[in-house]
C-alpha cells in the first residue's frame, strides 16, 4: 500500500510502498479516504525537536482522517447495535490513545492520560492506503457527515472543546488566531448565541476565510483592536476568549482587553515560555484555563451534533477547505501549508 513515511532522522518525508497493517484482536482496519494536513505534520516534515522527541524513522505519519471500515478484530463486538462495529461504517477516529491505567483514566479523564500515544506522531498514522487503530476510538460518522467534513473532526473538535470551556451565549467573545482551528471556533461561538465575536490575526488571507461566518475581525498588526469595543459597545471588556494562536502579544492584549471576571481558554501553543502580566489576571479575578486535544467522547458527541443539527455551520465548516489534492501529490498539499495562506488541505487517498 502507498504510506506517507518519514524515512530517517532529520527533514524530509517519502511516499513508499509499504506492507499492508495486520489487524490485532481489539483492533479495527480502515481504508483511508481524507486526510487533513495539520502543522502538526509539518513539524515533523521539518524534524524540530518536538518530532524528534516522538517520531521514529520509518513511522508513517498523519491523524486527522476519515475512512471505511475494512476489517474488525476478533474481539471486537460486531453488529448492528448501537455499540458494534462492522465493515462498511464510515468513520473518524480520535488520534489519542489512552492507557486507561493511569488515576486520570480510571476516573474517566481520558484526554488527561498521563501516558496518551498519538496516532501518527508516537504510533503508525492515516497518511496511507490503510490504517489500524484501536477500535475504542474509532468514531461511527451518520451519512449527514461526508469524508471531507469527517476528515476535519480532530481540529474541529479541537474548537468545540476550547469553545465550550464556558456558556457563550450572550457573551462578548474576543478568538486570537484566524487558522482553521480560531475561525471553527469563532463559527461555534456565533451559533450557539454569542453576542459579538472578534476574530484577531496578522494575515489578512486568513480573516478573508472568517468573512462569511458573521464574525468581527481585526488585522491587529495594522489596526488597534480596542478601537472595535465602541462601535460593537462593548463597554466593559470581553466576557469570554479563546486564545488559539500561542502568539504572547495576542495573550497580552486578551488580557487587557477582557472584562473583569471574564474566562480565557488556551489553546494555542508558543514556541517558547513568556511573561504574563499576573497583577491584572489577579486584579481582574480572571480565569485561564489551559485546553488540550478533545475530551473522549464528550467533545465527539458535540462536534457531531453540532453539525448534522446545522446545515449553516456545516457550510461554514466546509468553506475552511481551500485545497484538495491527490495524495500523490502530498509535496504540493505540504508546500501550501507551509505558505501559511490556505485554511484547510485535504488529501484525496481514494484516487
Amino acid at each position: 500500500m502507498r504510506a506517507l513515511v518519514k524515512p530517517h532522522r532529520g527533514p524530509g518525508l517519502e511516499l513508499r510502498d509499504v506492507p499492508e497493517p495486520m489487524t490485532g484482536r481489539s483492533e479495527v482496519k480502515i481504508r483511508v479516504m481524507r486526510t487533513g494536513l495539520c502543522g502538526t505534520d509539518l513539524h515533523i516534515e521539518s524534524w524540530d525537536d518536538f518530532a524528534a522527541t516522538h517520531v521514529t524513522p520509518g513511522q508513517i505519519i498523519g491523524h486527522e482522517f476519515y475512512g471505511e471500515i475494512v476489517e474488525v478484530g476478533s474481539s471486537v463486538p460486531e453488529g448492528e447495535g448501537i455499540d458494534e462495529l462492522h465493515v462498511g461504517q464510515r468513520v473518524s477516529v480520535e488520534g489519542h490513545v489512552v492507557c486507561r491505567r493511569c488515576s486520570n483514566c480510571r476516573r474517566g479523564r481520558h484526554h488527561m492520560c498521563l501516558r496518551t500515544s498519538s496516532v501518527g506522531v508516537d504510533r503508525d498514522g492515516a497518511f496511507a492506503d490503510y490504517v489500524v487503530v484501536p477500535a475504542r476510538n474509532v468514531w461511527v460518522q451518520p451519512e449527514t457527515i461526508d469524508p471531507d467534513l469527517g476528515a476535519l473532526f480532530d481540529p474541529f473538535g479541537n474548537a468545540v472543546h476550547t469553545a465550550f470551556q464556558y456558556p457563550l451565549a450572550t457573551e462578548d467573545v474576543l478568538i486570537s488566531g484566524a487558522g482553521p482551528i480560531g475561525i471553527f471556533a469563532a463559527a461555534i461561538a456565533q451559533y450557539v448565541g454569542a453576542r459579538h465575536v472578534v476574530l484577531t490575526d496578522i494575515n489578512d488571507r486568513r480573516l478573508e476565510l472568517a468573512s462569511g461566518i458573521g464574525a468581527t475581525t481585526v488585522n491587529v498588526a495594522r489596526d488597534n483592536l480596542a478601537d472595535v469595543l465602541e462601535p460593537l459597545d462593548i463597554r466593559e471588556g470581553f466576557d469570554v476568549g479563546l486564545e488559539v494562536s500561542g502568539s504572547p502579544a495576542a495573550m497580552a492584549q486578551m488580557i487587557e482587553l477582557c472584562n473583569f471576571g471574564a474566562n480565557i481558554a488556551m489553546l494555542g501553543l508558543p514556541s517558547a515560555p513568556y511573561p504574563i502580566d499576573w497583577n491584572t489576571v489577579i486584579t481582574r479575578m480572571l480565569t485561564l484555563q489551559g485546553v488540550y486535544g478533545r475530551m473522549m467522547f464528550d467533545t465527539w458527541f458535540r462536534a457531531t451534533n453540532l453539525l448534522t443539527s446545522s446545515s449553516v455551520l456545516r457550510e461554514h465548516v466546509r468553506s475552511l477547505i481551500t485545497h484538495r489534492l491527490p495524495a500523490e501529490r502530498w509535496e504540493e498539499a505540504f508546500d501550501i501549508a507551509r505558505m501559511g495562506n490556505s485554511g484547510k488541505i485535504i488529501m484525496d487517498w481514494t484516487q
